[in-house]
This record gives C-alpha cells, structure tokens and sequence, in this order.
C-alpha cells in the first residue's frame, strides 16, 4: 500500500511528521517486483559505469595563458568566473567553425 503525504518545506515539522518519518526511517527497504534486489553481476556493472562516470567528471587542473583584457572581462563576470570559462571553452572546442575561425 502507498501511502503519500505533502510537506510543506516552509513550515517546521509538526509532532506527527516528525514521528511518521521516525517510524519510516526504522522501516527496512522490502524488494518487490517493481524494485527487486539487484544480483552481484548488475551491482558489479553500476559499479564499474559510475567508475567511469566519475572519471569522465573529474576536472583537470590546467595553465592557461590569458590577455589581460580576456581575463578581466572573465573576472567582471563575479564568482565561478572560471567555471564559466571551462563551459565557454567546451563549446568552443565542440564547434567545428568556431575552430577554423581561431586557428
């Protein structure tokens, strides 16, 4: 059986909620067959993809030369400036004409 309840973010929790969510954190997680338990061999094939996920995530630590210009406009552009300069420069390099034009 399914049983939904709203929560209101805003508001602090009454007693009753509080309690319900005591007693579904005590509750242990059943497999069903909408959710079975997953076997060695399917954890082994999460575990290697979310490997290689992160892998793929990881961020490189690089030198870059800039112009003074380019990098107070890059700074102008407040907090997490350089984030915004690694998703600007990814564009850029999976843009085949914005290549030729800067080669």
């Amino acid at each position: 059986m399914i049983v939904r309840k709203e929560i209101d973010l805003k508001q602090p929790l009454t007693d009753a909620q509080i309690e319900m969510l005591t007693a579904l954190a005590e509750k242990p997680a059943v497999p069903d067959e909408d959710c079975p338990e997953l076997t060695e061999e399917q954890l082994s094939q999460f575990r290697k993809i979310s490997a290689a996920n992160r892998e793929e995530r990881c961020k490189q630590t690089v030198t870059l030369r800039l112009s003074p210009q380019a990098l107070r406009k890059a700074r102008s552009l407040g907090k997490g400036y350089t984030s915004v300069l690694s998703r600007i420069l990814e564009n850029a390099l999976n843009n085949p004409d914005m290549i030729r034009r800067n080669l």
